[in-house]
């Protein structure tokens, strides 16, 4: 059985930092892409980073530069390092593990989730 467990999150004052884990198991963990997706009241989940297997990083704009993902297919973990917080990153962010060994935007591309870590920076 898939599990994903977010751990870390929490609030800060902006421009501050923040990490988010994800620990993994039920699945052969170094197969599939791997994703952090953030959700703001009323809106889809947007993918932040995905990571597929071959270990090819894709962020979006708002957070390139800003933050910085990690994949430990020993430990079967998924981290997320959060620096230069801005209250637009306010969100729920999940851990979400790919269809397949590539990475995709499109929510619909995950078929496991994580049960979500808030994050919240105020100004």
């Amino acid at each position: 059985q898939v599990q994903l467990v977010e751990s870390g999150g929490g609030s800060v004052q902006a421009g501050g930092s923040l990490r988010v884990s994800c620990a993994a198991s039920g699945f052969d963990f170094w197969f599939y892409c791997m994703a952090w997706f953030r959700q703001f009241p009323g809106k889809e989940r947007e993918r932040v980073v995905g990571v597929n297997s071959r270990d090819k990083v894709d962020y979006a704009d708002a957070v390139n530069g800003r933050f910085i993902v990690s994949r430990d297919n020993i430990q079967r973990t998924l981290s997320l390092e959060m620096t230069a917080l801005k209250p637009d990153d306010t969100a729920t962010y999940y851990c979400a593990k790919g269809r397949g060994s590539d990475c995709y935007i499109s929510p619909r591309g995950y078929n496991d989730w994580g049960q979500g870590t808030q994050v919240t920076v105020s100004s």
